[in-house]
C-alpha cells in the first residue's frame, strides 16, 4: 500500500494503492515554477475515494468496491526518500527523484507537522527556504516581521501584542488566576478566565473540591491511568452515571486520540439517545445506536456501563442490557490499546469534539457525570486528580 504525491511534467499527481488497483488522480493546470509563486495543496481520500484539489481546483475519483484501508507502516517522507530504490514503481509515473523547492505548513489529519530542524526524525539536504530568520509564521496572529540587526521583530495588528503578537491585548493585563486561561471577548473590549480544574471564581481564585463534575460547554477532563500496563485490554470496561439536558454531546472516550489509528471506546449522547462506538483496530469502527422509545436527555441520572470482552461489545443503560453485538465475528483485532488515556466531556481546548471523532459525536457534553469506574476496579477514579478545564462542584446548584 502507498499514497504519494508527486510533480509529473509539470502537473501535481496523487497517486494511492490500498491493496488493489492503483488510482491516479492530476490537477488540470499546471504548477507556475517561477520559484517565487507559492501554491496551495489539498490532497487525501476517504476509504477509497480521493481527491486532490490544487489551488481550489479540485479533481475527485469516486469510492468503488475493494479494500478501503490504507495499510502502511512505514515513516513519512516529505521532499524525498531515505532510498529512492524504495518506491514503489506505480507510486511515480517516471523515475522517482527528489524535490527541490520549498514546503511549508504541512497538516495531515488536522495536525500540522513541525519543519524545523529538530522535529523531524531525520532527513538530508534541506535548508531554510526562506533565508532569514523571519521564515513562515514568525509572528502569529497576521503581524508583519521585519528582520533586525539582532533578528527579528513583529508589527502587530491593533488586537494583538507580545513578541511574536501571541497574546491579545484584552488578556495582557489579565487577573485570571492559578493556571487559568486568559480568553480575549473584543466585542466587550474585556476577557473571561477558564479555570483549570479545583479552581472557580470570575478570575479562578477560589479552590473548590467535587465529587460530581459539572461540564458547562468548552469543558473537558483527561485522565491518566496509571494501572493501564497492568490492564487486560481485551476486556475492558467503564461505567459511570451521567446527566443531561442535551441532545448531542461526548460523554466519554477511552483512547488517546492523537490521530485516526488510534483505538477507542466511546460514550456520548447523539439526537437525545445513548450512542457507544468502539475501535479496536483498523479504524473499522463500530456506532452502536440505542434507537428505543427511551431518552437520555430528561435531565435524570442515567447509570452506563459498557463491556468490550474480545470484540463482543455489551452496554447496560440503568442495569439494563440495552445492546449486545459482536463487531468483529473474524477476531482480526481483539484488544483496546485505548494508551491508558481518557477523555471525558470532550477534547484540549481549541480541538473541536466534531473534528476529533470524524463526526461520529457532534459536540461537548453540557451536564453531569460521577461515579466513573474503569475495569474492575474497587474505587471510583478521582475526576479531581486529572488534567482540565472548565469543569465545576456538580453539589452545589443542584
Amino acid at each position: 500500500d502507498f499514497l504519494c504525491i508527486s510533480l509529473v511534467n509539470g502537473f501535481t499527481q496523487l497517486r494511492y494503492n490500498l491493496g488493489g488497483k492503483t488510482v491516479i488522480l492530476q490537477a488540470p493546470q499546471k504548477v507556475r515554477a517561477n520559484g517565487n509563486t507559492w501554491h496551495l495543496l489539498k490532497a487525501g481520500r476517504a476509504g477509497n475515494e480521493g481527491y486532490l484539489d490544487l489551488d481550489g481546483i479540485n479533481v475527485t475519483q469516486k469510492a468503488s468496491p475493494g479494500m478501503n484501508v490504507l495499510d502502511t507502516q512505514t515513516d513519512f517522507f516529505v521532499g524525498g526518500v531515505s532510498s529512492l530504490n524504495l518506491v514503489n514503481s506505480m507510486a511515480t509515473e517516471n523515475e522517482p527523484i527528489g524535490f527541490t523547492g520549498c514546503i511549508r505548513e504541512i497538516v495531515i489529519n488536522n495536525r500540522e507537522l513541525k519543519l524545523t530542524v529538530t522535529d523531524p526524525k531525520g532527513g538530508a539536504n534541506v535548508g531554510d527556504c526562506d533565508g532569514t530568520v523571519c521564515g513562515y509564521s514568525v509572528c502569529k496572529n497576521s503581524g508583519t516581521c521585519q528582520v533586525e540587526n539582532t533578528g527579528f521583530s513583529c508589527s502587530c495588528p491593533q488586537e494583538w501584542t507580545g513578541t511574536t503578537c501571541e497574546q491579545s491585548v484584552h488578556c495582557s493585563q489579565n487577573m485570571c488566576g492559578s493556571q487559568a486561561l486568559c480568553v480575549p471577548q473584543p466585542s466587550s473590549f474585556s476577557y473571561t478566565c477558564v479555570c483549570a480544574l479545583g479552581w472557580a471564581g470570575k478570575y479562578c481564585d477560589s479552590k473548590i473540591k467535587f465529587y460530581i463534575a459539572k461540564f458547562v460547554g468548552n469543558s473537558y477532563i483527561k485522565y491518566t491511568d496509571s494501572y493501564y500496563g497492568k490492564r487486560d485490554l481485551q476486556y475492558s470496561r467503564i461505567s459511570l452515571n451521567f446527566t443531561t439536558n442535551q441532545t448531542e454531546g461526548l460523554i466519554a472516550w477511552m483512547g488517546k486520540s492523537e490521530d485516526e489509528d488510534n483505538d477507542f471506546l466511546a460514550i456520548g449522547i447523539a439526537n437525545g439517545t445513548l450512542k457507544v462506538v468502539v475501535n479496536l483496530g483498523e479504524r473499522i469502527s463500530v456506532p452502536l445506536m440505542h434507537r428505543k422509545y427511551f431518552t437520555c436527555s430528561d435531565e435524570r441520572w442515567h447509570f452506563v456501563t459498557v463491556v468490550q470482552n474480545q470484540t463482543c461489545i455489551k452496554v447496560y443503560l440503568d442495569e439494563e442490557l440495552i445492546l449486545f453485538e459482536d463487531i468483529d465475528p473474524q477476531r482480526k483485532y481483539t484488544a483496546l490499546n485505548y494508551g491508558g488515556i481518557c477523555y471525558f466531556g470532550g477534547f484540549e481546548i481549541g480541538r473541536k469534539v466534531s473534528v476529533v471523532t470524524t463526526g461520529l459525536f457532534q459536540k461537548e457534553f453540557i451536564g453531569k457525570i460521577k461515579d466513573v469506574v474503569l475495569f474492575q476496579d474497587s474505587k471510583k477514579i478521582q475526576l479531581m486528580n486529572a488534567e482540565g478545564y472548565n469543569v465545576y462542584d456538580g453539589n452545589s446548584g443542584n
